[in-house]
């Protein structure tokens, strides 16, 4: 599905093209290709992906310290530094390079300070310990090792924090990926049980997709 972009994406995502060798993006083959990254900011997605509700949710406030997980372009780490704001920090993760060229080239473009960016592995996003809130934003289909990915995210929550995981529906109609690539939210159930994690709610305010939030079992 193309959708139209921002400019300040497009040029991202441009100048990524460029910098990404075809061989890298072969290896990749299951993961979202850098150089589509326009794809992910459609100009109405503040609408129907009602960020603000999201990080509501979570507990998200100022002073919170938060993970970004599979952060893509960036485009949900900029409304997390600004609900964290100067006192909190954002971790933006993603396992491709490109993406956090992307997102370093973004926050240092609009002067944010309150964002690292880490290179994860399809096990271990290396986060720090510990955090109040990790967010994953239609990232899961592509997650190869999932429980294993995340039983490392739990380790770095602290004892009250939550995982908040966005994926969308099967019901068809709005953005998103195919259908064949979505995920059974009772799928993702099973697979963060198995990874010490129990179900503490489950969202059902956003249009196009659900939200699972997570805690730690013990």
């Amino acid at each position: 599905m193309r959708t139209q972009t921002t400019a300040g994406t497009l040029v991202l995502a441009l100048t990524l093209a460029a910098l990404i060798p075809r061989s890298v993006i072969a290896q990749h083959a299951r993961l979202f290709r850098p150089e589509d990254l326009g794809e992910l900011e459609p100009p109405d997605r503040e609408e129907w992906q009602q960020p603000t509700r999201i990080m509501d949710a979570l507990g998200i406030g100022d002073g919170s310290y938060v993970v970004d997980l599979g952060a893509g372009s960036g485009w949900f780490t900029i409304r997390l530094a600004s609900r964290v704001g100067p006192n909190g920090k954002v971790f933006a993760e993603d396992v491709q390079r490109p993406m956090i060229q992307a997102i370093n080239i973004r926050v240092e473009s609009l002067g944010i300070k309150n964002v690292h960016t880490i290179l994860g592995t399809a096990s271990d996003p290396r986060l720090p310990a510990p955090v109040d809130a990790v967010l994953v934003v239609d990232a899961y289909h592509e997650m190869e090792q999932p429980v294993a990915l995340l039983r490392n995210v739990a380790l770095s929550l602290k004892p009250s924090g939550r995982i908040g995981i966005v994926n969308f529906t099967k019901e068809g109609g709005g953005p998103g990926p195919a259908m064949d690539e979505r995920v059974d939210p009772e799928r993702v159930i099973a697979d963060a049980e198995a990874a010490g994690l129990r179900l503490r709610s489950r969202e059902t305010f956003l249009k196009y997709q659900y939200l699972l939030i997570f805690e730690r079992s013990s």
